[in-house]
């Protein structure tokens, strides 16, 4: 993401002069740091300090996508019901380090002028929470408790409660951008999940959907964990972008993202 956003901007497409940006799970991250004005070639090199693993617990993770996996609940059950798995990794000391990491990453503490929204969900009660520069959540905190996914990273306490990762909500939160007139979606993980196009769900008059292609999925790599895959998967951002820019740039006037 960090890479595609780089070299868009290098191409004229600068993703962070959209009217409204929506960040969910990773993509809160890129999007606080595009909606400050930063520079996302900062998140080019792993060997950063700010680059650190989450370590997974598998056998969590497992437990976490069967509960999503399975169609005979109803939404917000399997919310609660992941909650529960996410809370029972709950600990102060895991909790501030992924806050600090988050934070060194972001490189900013204040919510920008520029509007941006983070996704979560709370997991106690399954209930999605939409955060802005009003809400009197801390920018820091929003974004990692939108990017802390039950199994890798411990849900993020915010005024008492716990809070888990955006894409719980949903994958994309489109809906958060409903009546843009162009709607521009970048999903990294668009290849594990495919679904219908968006055209309708959002009423938008132009849709640009953005997924890895398959030069990037290997960058990928299958452990997606792997800060080995870090510099390939940004340097296969930056390739793709080259051919997406003539697309954008073409619809590119200070739109939603």
């Amino acid at each position: 993401m960090a890479g595609l956003a780089c070299g868009l901007r290098r191409g004229g497409v600068d993703l962070g002069e959209a009217d409204l940006i929506v960040g969910t799970s990773a993509g809160a991250i890129v999007g606080a740091l595009l909606a400050t004005g930063q520079d996302p070639g900062r998140l080019a090199d792993s060997t950063r300090p700010t680059a650190r693993r989450l370590e997974a617990d598998p056998a969590r993770l497992e437990a976490v996508f069967a509960v999503l996996g399975d169609q005979s609940l109803e939404p917000g059950e399997a919310r609660r019901r992941v909650g529960r798995l996410a809370l029972d990794s709950a600990n102060p000391e895991a909790d501030a380090a992924l806050i600090a990491g988050r934070a060194a990453l972001i490189g900013a503490d204040a919510w920008p002028e520029r509007r941006l929204v983070i996704t979560a969900v709370d997991a106690t009660g399954g209930e999605p929470v939409v955060w802005d520069r009003d809400s009197g959540v801390s920018l820091v905190s929003a974004v990692a408790a939108s990017s802390a996914f039950p199994g890798v990273a411990p849900p993020v306490a915010v005024d008492g409660r716990r809070y888990m990762d955006g894409a719980l909500r949903s994958g994309a939160n489109v809906d958060l951008a409903a009546g843009a007139r162009t709607l521009v979606v970048v999903e990294p993980m668009a290849h594990l999940s495919p679904r219908e196009p968006l055209d309708q769900q959002v009423g938008a008059d132009t849709v640009v959907t953005v997924g890895p292609d398959p030069a990037s999925v290997r960058a990928f790599g299958s452990d997606l964990g792997d800060l080995a895959a870090w510099e390939p998967a940004y340097q296969s951002g930056l390739r793709q972008a080259g051919a997406l820019g003539g697309q954008l740039r073409s619809t590119w006037r200070g739109i939603a993202l």
